[in-house]
Protein backbone atom coordinates (compact mmCIF):
# COMPACT_ATOMS: atom_id res chain seq x y z
CA UNK A 1 0.00 0.00 0.00
CA UNK A 2 1.40 3.73 -0.95
CA UNK A 3 2.43 5.70 1.46
CA UNK A 4 1.98 3.31 4.86
CA UNK A 5 3.38 4.53 7.95
CA UNK A 6 4.75 0.81 9.66
CA UNK A 7 6.02 0.58 12.93
CA UNK A 8 8.27 -2.34 13.49
CA UNK A 9 7.66 -4.30 16.69
CA UNK A 10 10.69 -5.95 18.15
CA UNK A 11 10.62 -9.76 19.31
CA UNK A 12 8.68 -8.62 22.86
CA UNK A 13 5.95 -6.32 21.10
CA UNK A 14 8.33 -2.93 21.76
CA UNK A 15 6.75 0.05 20.70
CA UNK A 16 8.25 3.96 21.30
CA UNK A 17 6.19 5.93 24.02
CA UNK A 18 5.68 9.98 23.35
CA UNK A 19 8.67 10.44 25.54
CA UNK A 20 10.71 8.14 23.04
CA UNK A 21 10.89 5.72 25.65
CA UNK A 22 10.14 1.71 24.57
CA UNK A 23 7.43 0.73 26.12
CA UNK A 24 6.29 -3.10 26.05
CA UNK A 25 3.09 -4.65 24.91
CA UNK A 26 2.03 -6.20 27.63
CA UNK A 27 -1.66 -7.78 26.29
CA UNK A 28 -2.12 -9.62 22.68
CA UNK A 29 -2.63 -7.29 19.76
CA UNK A 30 -5.77 -9.18 18.12
CA UNK A 31 -7.07 -8.08 14.89
CA UNK A 32 -10.80 -7.03 14.79
CA UNK A 33 -12.37 -7.27 10.95
CA UNK A 34 -14.02 -4.39 9.99
CA UNK A 35 -17.51 -4.01 7.67
CA UNK A 36 -17.44 -0.92 4.97
CA UNK A 37 -20.70 1.59 5.68
CA UNK A 38 -21.53 4.58 3.73
CA UNK A 39 -22.42 7.29 7.09
CA UNK A 40 -24.00 9.98 5.47
CA UNK A 41 -21.49 11.00 2.23
CA UNK A 42 -18.51 9.05 3.57
CA UNK A 43 -17.68 5.52 3.67
CA UNK A 44 -16.56 4.25 6.89
CA UNK A 45 -14.91 0.94 8.38
CA UNK A 46 -16.69 -0.07 11.15
CA UNK A 47 -16.35 -3.36 13.92
CA UNK A 48 -19.60 -3.89 16.48
CA UNK A 49 -18.87 -2.58 19.78
CA UNK A 50 -19.97 -6.48 21.17
CA UNK A 51 -17.13 -8.23 19.94
CA UNK A 52 -14.78 -5.48 21.10
CA UNK A 53 -16.08 -5.76 24.45
CA UNK A 54 -16.48 -9.77 23.98
CA UNK A 55 -12.62 -10.30 23.19
CA UNK A 56 -11.67 -8.06 25.80
CA UNK A 57 -13.85 -9.28 28.58
CA UNK A 58 -13.51 -12.95 27.31
CA UNK A 59 -9.49 -13.02 26.05
CA UNK A 60 -7.73 -10.11 27.96
CA UNK A 61 -6.49 -8.88 24.61
CA UNK A 62 -6.14 -5.49 22.83
CA UNK A 63 -7.86 -5.29 19.94
CA UNK A 64 -7.43 -2.97 16.83
CA UNK A 65 -9.70 -3.17 13.84
CA UNK A 66 -8.58 -3.90 10.32
CA UNK A 67 -9.72 -1.80 7.87
CA UNK A 68 -11.25 -3.37 4.26
CA UNK A 69 -8.33 -2.38 2.39
CA UNK A 70 -8.96 -5.31 -0.19
CA UNK A 71 -5.65 -5.64 -2.35
CA UNK A 72 -3.89 -2.46 -0.68
CA UNK A 73 -3.75 -3.87 2.55
CA UNK A 74 -0.25 -6.03 3.42
CA UNK A 75 -1.48 -8.40 4.60
CA UNK A 76 1.67 -10.29 5.56
CA UNK A 77 3.02 -7.64 7.38
CA UNK A 78 -0.31 -7.09 9.21
CA UNK A 79 -0.37 -10.42 10.58
CA UNK A 80 3.52 -10.18 11.42
CA UNK A 81 2.52 -7.71 14.01
CA UNK A 82 -0.70 -9.37 15.14
CA UNK A 83 -1.27 -12.49 17.95
CA UNK A 84 -4.60 -13.24 16.83
CA UNK A 85 -7.32 -12.52 14.72
CA UNK A 86 -11.39 -12.19 15.27
CA UNK A 87 -13.42 -12.35 12.27
CA UNK A 88 -16.47 -10.73 13.36
CA UNK A 89 -20.00 -11.11 12.11
CA UNK A 90 -22.08 -9.02 10.18
CA UNK A 91 -25.56 -8.13 8.34
CA UNK A 92 -23.71 -8.33 4.88
CA UNK A 93 -23.27 -11.60 3.06
CA UNK A 94 -20.44 -13.09 1.67
CA UNK A 95 -20.32 -12.66 -2.42
CA UNK A 96 -21.94 -15.86 -3.82
CA UNK A 97 -19.50 -16.27 -6.84
CA UNK A 98 -16.71 -16.57 -4.51
CA UNK A 99 -18.21 -20.48 -3.75
CA UNK A 100 -19.65 -21.09 -7.32
CA UNK A 101 -22.97 -19.91 -6.53
CA UNK A 102 -25.78 -18.00 -8.41
CA UNK A 103 -26.64 -15.01 -6.13
CA UNK A 104 -30.11 -14.84 -5.07
CA UNK A 105 -28.96 -12.40 -2.19
CA UNK A 106 -29.75 -8.63 -2.38
CA UNK A 107 -26.43 -6.50 -3.72
CA UNK A 108 -27.10 -3.92 -0.62
CA UNK A 109 -26.52 -6.92 1.72
CA UNK A 110 -23.00 -7.57 -0.08
CA UNK A 111 -19.31 -5.94 1.27
CA UNK A 112 -16.97 -6.23 -1.60
CA UNK A 113 -14.46 -5.26 0.24
CA UNK A 114 -14.65 -7.06 3.54
CA UNK A 115 -14.31 -10.08 1.04
CA UNK A 116 -11.67 -8.94 -0.68
CA UNK A 117 -9.63 -8.54 2.94
CA UNK A 118 -10.91 -10.96 5.00
CA UNK A 119 -10.38 -14.07 2.82
CA UNK A 120 -6.65 -13.76 1.95
CA UNK A 121 -6.22 -12.78 5.26
CA UNK A 122 -7.85 -15.81 6.99
CA UNK A 123 -5.26 -18.26 4.45
CA UNK A 124 -2.53 -16.64 5.48
CA UNK A 125 -3.52 -16.24 9.71
CA UNK A 126 -3.61 -20.08 9.86
CA UNK A 127 -0.13 -20.90 7.27
CA UNK A 128 1.40 -18.36 9.44
CA UNK A 129 0.21 -19.80 12.84
CA UNK A 130 -1.90 -16.92 13.99
CA UNK A 131 -4.83 -17.80 16.15
CA UNK A 132 -7.98 -17.30 14.53
CA UNK A 133 -11.58 -17.08 16.00
CA UNK A 134 -14.37 -16.31 13.92
CA UNK A 135 -17.56 -15.40 14.26
CA UNK A 136 -21.19 -15.86 12.27
CA UNK A 137 -20.19 -14.47 8.92
CA UNK A 138 -16.13 -15.05 10.25
CA UNK A 139 -17.57 -18.87 9.95
CA UNK A 140 -19.30 -18.59 6.49
CA UNK A 141 -16.18 -16.84 5.04
CA UNK A 142 -13.63 -19.25 6.87
CA UNK A 143 -15.97 -22.04 5.03
CA UNK A 144 -15.69 -20.67 2.02
CA UNK A 145 -11.87 -19.64 2.03
CA UNK A 146 -11.50 -23.17 2.40
CA UNK A 147 -13.51 -24.14 -0.40
CA UNK A 148 -16.94 -24.51 0.83
CA UNK A 149 -19.88 -23.07 0.05
CA UNK A 150 -23.15 -21.48 1.32
CA UNK A 151 -26.78 -21.77 1.98
CA UNK A 152 -28.04 -18.41 0.73
CA UNK A 153 -31.16 -18.80 2.32
CA UNK A 154 -31.15 -21.51 5.22
CA UNK A 155 -34.78 -21.14 5.78
CA UNK A 156 -35.85 -21.87 2.61
CA UNK A 157 -34.07 -25.36 2.99
CA UNK A 158 -36.08 -28.39 3.84
CA UNK A 159 -35.23 -29.95 6.65
CA UNK A 160 -33.82 -26.88 8.71
CA UNK A 161 -34.83 -25.01 11.54
CA UNK A 162 -35.53 -22.04 11.62
CA UNK A 163 -32.29 -20.29 12.63
CA UNK A 164 -33.28 -16.41 12.19
CA UNK A 165 -33.55 -13.92 15.30
CA UNK A 166 -37.27 -12.63 15.91
CA UNK A 167 -36.19 -8.69 15.10
CA UNK A 168 -39.29 -7.83 17.04
CA UNK A 169 -38.08 -9.18 19.75
CA UNK A 170 -35.23 -7.05 22.44
CA UNK A 171 -31.93 -7.43 21.40
CA UNK A 172 -31.35 -9.61 24.77
CA UNK A 173 -34.37 -11.91 23.44
CA UNK A 174 -32.64 -11.96 20.10
CA UNK A 175 -29.49 -13.08 21.81
CA UNK A 176 -30.75 -15.59 24.61
CA UNK A 177 -29.79 -19.31 23.63
CA UNK A 178 -32.18 -20.70 21.48
CA UNK A 179 -31.20 -24.10 20.90
CA UNK A 180 -28.60 -26.84 21.86
CA UNK A 181 -25.46 -27.74 19.81
CA UNK A 182 -24.11 -31.19 20.46
CA UNK A 183 -20.23 -31.23 20.71
CA UNK A 184 -18.12 -33.82 18.56
CA UNK A 185 -15.78 -36.17 19.87
CA UNK A 186 -12.29 -35.21 19.70
CA UNK A 187 -11.97 -31.92 18.66
CA UNK A 188 -11.03 -28.32 19.87
CA UNK A 189 -14.69 -28.06 22.00
CA UNK A 190 -14.64 -30.85 23.31
CA UNK A 191 -11.28 -30.57 25.23
CA UNK A 192 -12.62 -26.88 26.33
CA UNK A 193 -16.01 -28.14 28.05
CA UNK A 194 -16.74 -31.80 26.96
CA UNK A 195 -18.88 -33.50 25.35
CA UNK A 196 -22.69 -33.70 25.23
CA UNK A 197 -24.28 -30.26 24.64
CA UNK A 198 -24.37 -26.69 25.21
CA UNK A 199 -26.83 -23.93 24.45
CA UNK A 200 -26.14 -21.63 22.28
CA UNK A 201 -27.79 -18.65 20.51
CA UNK A 202 -28.95 -18.07 17.05
CA UNK A 203 -29.21 -15.27 14.62
CA UNK A 204 -28.31 -16.34 11.43
CA UNK A 205 -29.72 -16.36 7.80
CA UNK A 206 -26.96 -18.09 6.02
CA UNK A 207 -24.78 -21.59 6.87
CA UNK A 208 -22.68 -23.89 5.73
CA UNK A 209 -24.11 -26.00 1.95
CA UNK A 210 -20.45 -27.95 1.43
CA UNK A 211 -17.95 -27.64 4.02
CA UNK A 212 -14.38 -26.27 3.20
CA UNK A 213 -11.48 -28.64 2.56
CA UNK A 214 -9.72 -29.57 5.75
CA UNK A 215 -12.10 -28.16 8.02
CA UNK A 216 -13.38 -30.61 11.18
CA UNK A 217 -16.92 -30.52 12.48
CA UNK A 218 -16.90 -29.18 16.09
CA UNK A 219 -20.03 -28.84 16.90
CA UNK A 220 -23.50 -29.72 15.11
CA UNK A 221 -27.69 -28.58 15.81
CA UNK A 222 -30.15 -30.75 16.16
CA UNK A 223 -31.24 -30.70 12.58
CA UNK A 224 -27.54 -31.71 11.35
CA UNK A 225 -26.43 -28.40 10.31
CA UNK A 226 -22.42 -27.25 10.84
CA UNK A 227 -22.70 -24.81 14.10
CA UNK A 228 -18.48 -24.94 14.35
CA UNK A 229 -15.45 -26.49 12.91
CA UNK A 230 -11.77 -25.77 13.23
CA UNK A 231 -8.72 -26.57 10.44
CA UNK A 232 -7.28 -29.77 10.92
CA UNK A 233 -3.61 -30.14 11.29
CA UNK A 234 -3.71 -25.66 11.85
CA UNK A 235 -0.36 -24.87 14.05
CA UNK A 236 -2.49 -22.55 16.13
CA UNK A 237 -5.53 -22.25 17.39
CA UNK A 238 -8.52 -21.81 14.93
CA UNK A 239 -12.20 -21.92 15.83
CA UNK A 240 -15.34 -20.65 13.51
CA UNK A 241 -18.30 -20.76 15.44
CA UNK A 242 -22.05 -19.97 13.95
CA UNK A 243 -23.29 -18.20 16.93
CA UNK A 244 -22.24 -15.27 18.49
CA UNK A 245 -20.24 -16.27 22.44
CA UNK A 246 -19.08 -12.33 22.19
CA UNK A 247 -23.28 -11.33 23.83
CA UNK A 248 -22.52 -11.09 27.47
CA UNK A 249 -20.17 -13.57 27.37
CA UNK A 250 -18.93 -12.94 31.12
CA UNK A 251 -22.45 -14.47 31.66
CA UNK A 252 -21.64 -17.77 29.62
CA UNK A 253 -19.46 -19.92 31.07
CA UNK A 254 -19.42 -22.42 27.46
CA UNK A 255 -18.84 -18.96 25.48
CA UNK A 256 -16.23 -17.81 27.70
CA UNK A 257 -14.01 -20.73 27.48
CA UNK A 258 -13.88 -20.01 23.89
CA UNK A 259 -12.84 -16.32 24.65
CA UNK A 260 -10.10 -17.95 27.28
CA UNK A 261 -8.70 -20.06 24.96
CA UNK A 262 -8.44 -17.57 22.26
CA UNK A 263 -6.28 -15.26 24.66
CA UNK A 264 -4.45 -17.90 26.01
CA UNK A 265 -3.24 -19.00 22.43
CA UNK A 266 -2.42 -15.38 21.50
CA UNK A 267 -0.62 -15.19 24.52
CA UNK A 268 1.53 -18.02 23.79
CA UNK A 269 2.07 -16.49 19.93
CA UNK A 270 4.02 -13.95 21.91
CA UNK A 271 5.85 -16.09 23.89
CA UNK A 272 6.84 -18.12 20.32
CA UNK A 273 7.83 -14.31 19.31
CA UNK A 274 9.84 -13.66 21.70
CA UNK A 275 11.90 -16.91 22.05
CA UNK A 276 11.88 -17.13 18.46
Amino acid sequence: MKNRTKITLSKVNTIMSSNNKPVTQSKPLVGVSACTRQLGIHPFHVAGHKYIAGVVAGSDVLPVIIPSLGEELDVHATLARLDGLLLTGSYSMVQPHLYGAQSSVDPAELDLGRDATTLPLIREAIASGVPILSVCRGFQEMNVAFGGSLHQRLHEVDGYQEHREDKELTIDQQYAVAHPVIIQAGGVLESLVGSGAQMVNSLHTQGVDRLGDGLRVEAIAEDGLVEAFSVEGAPAFSLAVQWHPEWKVAEHPFYQAIFKAFGDACRQRIHEKTRG
